[in-house]
């Protein structure tokens, strides 16, 4: 009976297979907190002032405050392992791969830089979880309170958008194609 060697354990660190433990953390804590972002958004606007609606408006800030904190250390770790990650291929669909995770990076990061700005600005303190990290600004910095307002919401659909594209793709690459990249974030995968 020949010896099958053992899988190894899933690295820390990307590698050109499959992403690390860090990156898959990161991942799935952003994504998890982004749909709670969006189930609360989207109730929102369907049910409006409700007691259900509140409590995830009420949250709003100090998770888009976890939220921000996470994308910068994605961010960061991504540049950091970017000899590594796997890649997206080539041709079209690897141009295509490539420049709709640099779109999802650059709303990931805009949304909340948006929403600081309007904080900044605001006749009201923004701190998050009891901090104060901006004082109340008299009078407020309109351009900053319209400009956050308008980029922070709008931007935010479109990533909307982008997300449901990226689990489309994945689910091409799964369904059609079979070529296992979803094991990449999600399997165990040999290092």
């Amino acid at each position: 009976m020949p010896q099958t060697q053992p899988e190894k354990s899933l690295p820390f660190r990307d590698t050109p297979m499959l992403y690390g433990r860090l990156t898959r953390l990161l991942h799935w804590t952003i994504a998890a907190l982004m749909l709670w972002q969006f189930l609360g958004m989207g109730l929102k606007l369907a049910l409006g002032r409700q007691p259900i609606v509140s409590f995830f408006v009420g949250t709003h800030q100090k998770v888009g405050t976890v939220l921000f904190v996470l994308i910068v250390l994605r961010v960061v770790w991504a540049l950091m392992n970017r000899r590594n990650r796997p890649g997206h291929g080539s041709g079209v669909l690897g141009l295509a791969a490539t420049l709709g995770h640099l779109a999802l990076y650059a709303a990931m990061v805009l949304i909340p830089v948006a929403a600081l700005l309007r904080a900044y600005g605001s006749e009201r303190a923004f701190a998050p979880f009891g901090f104060q990290i901006f004082a109340p600004q008299t009078p407020p910095i309109e351009w900053m309170v319209t400009f956050g307002d308008m980029i922070h919401g709008e931007l935010g659909w479109i990533t909307l958008a982008l997300i449901a594209g990226h689990v489309l793709m994945v689910c091409l690459h799964e369904g059609m194609w079979r070529d296992g990249t979803l094991r990449k974030m999600a399997g165990r995968g040999r290092a």
